[in-house]
Order: C-alpha cells, then structure tokens, then sequence
C-alpha cells in the first residue's frame, strides 16, 4: 500500500513510518522538521518537507494516490497550548481538516489518527476507564485532539471514510525528546545524565506526583500496524496501569543503575492527577495488546540513551 504518514520524522512517526517500509509498504513522510529530525527519516521513505497546514499539504495528498494517511503530526505540548491556543489549534485541527478534505476528494480509503487519551477524557475517578467514558478535555490541547476526533466521524459519515483512532496512553522510549510533560522520561534519563535533580510536580492530595499510564513505543508501533487493516473506530492504547511520578523518576533510576536527586512542584495549568486506559477494545478490535513492562521498556530507553 501507499501510505503518507505526518509527523514521520518525529519520536512515534518515525518508528512507525520504519515499521510501515519493513512491512513491505511503500510511505511518504510529511514533516516540516520543526520537532522530528531528517535522521529518524527510515530508509526507503521519500521525505516532502512541509507544514500540514499548508495548501502544499494538500496538494501533495490530492496528487499522491495515497491509500492510507497515518496522522502522527502535531503540536504536542499541553502548556504549550494553554499558552498559545491559537497556534495549538492550526497544527491539530486545521492542518488535519487539511489533509483529511484533499484525502477524502482524491479517494482516500484509511485514515490512522493518532488522538490522546492521556488527555481527552480529562479527570479521571481513579481506576482505568474504556472509550465509553465521556470525553472532558481539560486544555486546548485535549480540546484540538476531542475535535479532530469529531472531524473525522464527520469526515466518515459523508465519503464513506473508514477510520481509526488511536488514543495513545503517555509513550515513552527510544527517539524521545525532552519536550514539556509528554516526554517525562527524556527529560528524566537527561537530567539523571547530567546529575541534576528532576522536579516532581504534585498537589496535596497527589504527594508523589500524578499518576500515569506509561506506554512503551515499541508497543504503540504495533498498534499502528494493526490499525492498517483491522478495526474502525476508537481505540485507547495503554497499559491500563497508572504510576506516579515519583515512582516513574524510581523506576528510571533502577533502569539506569544511577542514582539522582528531586524537588516538588506545584502542578500547572491544564495538568490532570490520574489518567490510565482500559484496552480490552483494542485486544478485540486490533488483536492488540501491550507486551512491555515498564521496567522492560525503561530498561531499553535507557540502553538507546546511553549509546546513540
């Protein structure tokens, strides 16, 4: 098949997009490299260097006979967005409306989009929860992903569209920048590298941080696999085990064999306390499930940290 991915040069896309020409495919990437890097680029993928919001966007959609667009592109940072909604929502909402518009007019059959549920449900009451729990996004960022989500039901309803969405648990592992909260584990094996302290960003009722469900790349790749014939609809991606931070910043250190200091911190705008996924519906739909730990997984971040 042809496939474009967006984002294919950034932490995820990158690894899916490799996943994708292993299989045999033949993948166009769509990144203007303000994140991802040319390096992550797999062989065998043609890079088109551009913004998805740009008409060049979709002028590359509407002429490149794609079969299935994998939509990894986007701004992810939640503070980012609260600071910046505007911004935040071109990149997410507009620059998907973009590409899914000329996709569906040139016969687009699949389209893969990558949503958050790390962030669309907003708070949780404690325990994992499956796509039936309503959606309550918390930041502009949550808000783009929950509309791009609805942009796409629109999208399937009129031109027959089929559809996947993937809402990623917080992924973690090889490739991974230290950018804001999403990449708490870049951040950490960084600091831990540099022997400086991380902070822990807490609330009365959270004394060791929030808690979150870490998800392996690895794993995630997988699921991007299965979605390319298998399943329409929702599905959340995660391990369905929540980890708070402090024990996340304990977990990097036994990976490492090192040892570091912390500090505490207040939460910040747009922060949830609790967020883990039920994924029974992927296991039905995609035949997918998490196969990494979060020992094994750091332990493998660590060993490409230590040695890219």
């Amino acid at each position: 098949m042809k496939i474009l991915v967006s984002g294919g040069a950034g932490f995820i896309g990158s690894q899916v997009a490799q996943a994708y020409v292993e299989a045999g495919h033949q993948v166009v990437v769509l990144d203007d490299l303000s994140s991802g890097k040319a390096d992550n680029l797999p062989a065998g993928a043609r890079l088109a260097r551009m913004d998805i919001a740009d008409p060049a966007a979709a002028e590359l959609v509407a002429q490149g006979g794609f079969e299935i667009i994998n939509h990894h592109a986007a701004q992810v940072s939640v503070p980012a967005s609260v600071a910046d909604p505007l911004s935040d929502a071109r990149s997410n909402v507009l620059g998907l409306i973009n590409l899914l518009q000329a996709g569906c007019q040139a016969g687009l059959k699949r389209f893969i989009f990558v949503s958050s549920g790390g962030a669309v449900y907003g708070e949780l009451p404690g325990q994992p929860v499956d796509e039936s729990f309503p959606a309550r996004p918390l930041s502009p960022y949550a808000v783009g992903k929950r509309s791009g989500e609805l942009y796409l039901d629109y999208f399937a309803a009129h031109y027959g569209l089929q559809t996947v969405v993937l809402r990623y648990a917080n992924v973690y592992g090889p490739r991974q920048v230290p950018h804001a909260e999403a990449g708490v584990v870049a951040i950490f094996m960084d600091r831990l590298l540099a022997g400086e302290p991380v902070t822990i960003f807490r609330s009365p009722d959270m004394p060791r941080g929030m808690k979150r469900d870490y998800t392996f790349v690895g794993d995630v790749v997988r699921a991007n696999l299965a979605a390319l014939t298998r399943g329409q609809g929702v599905y959340n991606i995660g391990t369905g085990l929540a980890t708070d931070t402090l024990s996340l910043w304990e977990a990097v250190q036994a990976a490492a064999g090192r040892r570091g200091g912390h500090s505490f911190g207040p939460v910040r705008p747009g922060d949830i306390a609790y967020s883990a996924l039920d994924c029974a519906q992927a296991a039905a739909g995609l035949g997918w499930r998490a196969e990494h730990d979060l020992a094994a997984g750091l332990a493998a971040t660590w060993a490409w940290r230590v040695g890219r």
